[in-house]
C-alpha cells in the first residue's frame, strides 16, 4: 500500500511539473529565458552547484558561436551588459543544471529566443566578440565567491510574461537587461 501511494505521489509531482512547463512556454515571448527542463529542480540562490570538473579553455570556434549570441541578444544594450550575456552562458556551462559545452547551452531547447527565431545566424560585430574575450578573461580571473559567477539567467522585465524568471533573484540590471541567479 505504501509503495503505491509512494508511485501515486511520484506521478503526480511529475504530471504537474510538466504541466507548468507546457503553460510557461505558452505565455512566454521569444525575448527572455524560458525554464529550461521541466522536471529538475528549481535553484535557490543558496544551492548553486558548479561541475566537478569544468572545461579549461573555450575554443575559437565557441567564441564565435557565443559572440553570435551577444550580438543577437544584445544589441544596442551597454557593453557591459554584452560581457555579462556571455558570463551567463560560461556559468552555466559550469553549472550541474545545464549542458557542458558553449554550443549545447545556447542550443539548448528554448534556452534563447535568437537561436528559437534564427538571428543567430546574423553577423555578429567586434564588440560583441571582444565582450566574449572580455568575459573567458574575467572568468579565469574572478574569485568563487563572486556573485557575478553565479548569473545563470537574463530578461527584459518590460517585456517579460513568465511570472516563474522573475521569481529569481537578480543581482544586477544593466541597459535593458536584468541579470539573476
Amino acid at each position: 500500500m505504501k509503495k503505491l501511494l509512494m508511485i501515486s505521489m511520484l506521478l503526480f509531482v511529475a504530471a504537474g511539473s510538466y504541466m507548468m512547463h507546457s503553460v510557461s512556454q505558452k505565455n512566454t515571448k521569444a525575448k527572455e529565458v524560458q525554464v529550461h527542463k521541466p522536471a529538475k529542480k528549481i535553484l535557490s540562490a543558496k544551492t548553486v552547484e558548479k561541475k566537478e570538473d569544468s572545461p579549461a579553455e573555450i575554443s575559437q570556434k565557441d567564441k564565435k558561436l557565443l559572440a553570435h549570441l551577444v550580438h543577437a541578444e544584445a544589441k544596442g544594450e551597454p557593453y557591459e551588459g554584452k560581457v555579462a550575456v556571455a558570463r551567463v552562458v560560461l556559468n552555466r556551462v559550469e553549472h550541474k543544471e545545464f549542458p557542458d559545452t558553449v554550443k549545447e547551452v545556447i542550443y539548448e531547447k528554448n534556452a534563447f529566443s535568437p537561436v528559437q527565431n534564427g538571428s543567430i545566424h546574423k553577423p555578429y560585430d567586434k564588440e560583441s566578440y571582444k565582450a566574449v574575450q572580455d568575459a573567458v578573461e574575467d572568468k579565469e580571473e574572478a574569485s568563487d565567491n563572486s556573485k557575478e559567477e553565479e548569473l545563470l539567467y537574463f530578461y527584459n522585465p518590460d517585456t517579460a510574461t513568465s511570472n516563474w524568471i522573475t521569481t529569481r533573484e537578480v543581482i544586477r540590471t544593466i541597459g535593458n537587461h536584468a541579470f539573476a541567479i
